[in-house]
């Protein structure tokens, strides 16, 4: 299962090429995109690279389902994925932060979580949808801390639209360019390594902050 995941990456474009002429194409997408962003067990899903390849096997001329019907399914799909994980995370976070000793399941965390989203919910909502794994967690945690649904809402589709958009017009603009045809593979892993980088600028700046702190 482990190897078949990984060939699978490798060889990405080939895999959703070899959907894209069947008729349930469009629902696969939707299946794959709704459960990396609904459910927070399956954060490790291609959804950057996945985006980029569907966008390139379009403009290829390879789909039998057009741009403006995958962008809206995909786009619906990141944003009922993140509507599910949010209502996963306000009913399950109260009964799993019950208590107050633990280190990682400690109540004060869900009321820090509350407090971050409600100061930072647009910028973490929207930024997330770019950042493999934060993706995620992002509505689950969003549902933890009780952010208010109406803007969670807002900015969940703003989020959701322009991450589905953006990538796959990427796909379409640059995918069958000479160039990027031929290193494929490593245009693909260089979109993960990208999505990663403002989770690792981030990461140094608190280790920063926190040896100050210290000091």
């Amino acid at each position: 299962m482990i190897d078949q995941f990984i060939n699978m990456f490798r060889d990405l474009k080939g895999t959703v090429e070899s959907w894209s002429g069947e008729p349930w194409f469009a629902w696969v997408l939707f299946a794959i995109i709704f459960v990396e962003t609904g459910l927070v067990i399956l954060p490790f899903l291609p959804g950057d690279s996945l985006l980029f390849v569907v966008g390139a096997i379009v403009a290829g001329g390879k789909s039998r389902v057009s741009l403006p019907e995958l962008l809206v399914v995909m786009s619906v799909a990141a944003i009922l994925g993140d509507a599910l994980n949010y209502a996963i995370g306000k009913w399950l976070g109260p009964a799993v932060f019950r208590s107050e000793t633990s280190r990682l399941l400690n109540r004060n965390h869900l009321f820090k979580a509350q407090a971050f989203y409600e100061k930072y919910g647009a910028k973490t909502i929207v930024i997330a949808r770019f950042v493999p794994i934060i993706r995620t967690f992002a509505p689950f945690v969003a549902g933890i801390g009780r952010m208010s649904y109406p803007r969670f809402a807002f900015f969940n589709v703003v989020g959701g639209v322009g991450w589905v958009v953006s990538l796959t017009m990427a796909g379409v603009w640059f995918g069958n360019i000479g160039w990027v045809e031929k290193h494929f593979e490593a245009v693909v892993l260089m979109i993960v390594v990208i999505s990663i980088v403002p989770l690792a600028i981030e990461y140094l700046k608190a280790r920063y902050a926190s040896r100050a702190d210290r000091a």
